[in-house]
């Protein structure tokens, strides 16, 4: 008999698993949904184990594994980098239409800009203009009043 730290990897590894290493590999190939819908399980049916599956899942790793993975890692990049909208996509004619619906965009979106900003700016003077009259009259009122009272 050898003890267990005697066995070596290969050994190991070519035992029959378990079924909670079954269960495991089983929701690996299923994926991260697969995943959240046990824990979720087991939450509703018995907390204690939707909360171990909680735990294991954080401790493992196992919610942040492959997340910003793709089969095509440069197509991803380019996605989330906006890169897809400069990309050619082989028919001239709606590449030309892109390209301008994009200028004409870009340029209505300077416009729209302008004039919050001088909008902002209407704004600014107006409540500007009116802490001044009110400062006014109150000044006004004061000054009134000192000349009553004397």
């Amino acid at each position: 008999m050898t003890p267990a730290a005697a066995t070596s990897y290969t050994e190991r590894a070519a035992r029959p698993l378990g079924w909670l290493a079954k269960s495991e590999a089983w929701l690996d190939s299923k994926g991260k949904g697969a995943w959240i819908a046990a824990m979720v399980l087991g939450f509703v049916f018995f907390w204690p184990v939707g909360l171990a599956l909680l735990f294991y899942m954080i401790w493992s790793k196992q919610m942040f594994r492959k997340s910003c993975r793709s089969t095509n890692g440069s197509s991803l990049a380019m996605r989330k980098s906006g890169f897809a909208a400069m990309k050619s996509s082989g028919n001239v004619a709606f590449d030309n239409y892109k390209s301008e619906t994009l200028r004409r965009l870009e340029e209505e979106q300077e416009q729209f800009e302008s004039f919050l900003e001088r909008l902002r700016e209407a704004k600014d003077k107006a409540e500007f203009d009116e802490f001044m009259n009110e400062r006014a009259k109150k000044t006004r009122d004061d000054t009134v009043r000192e000349d009553e009272n004397a």
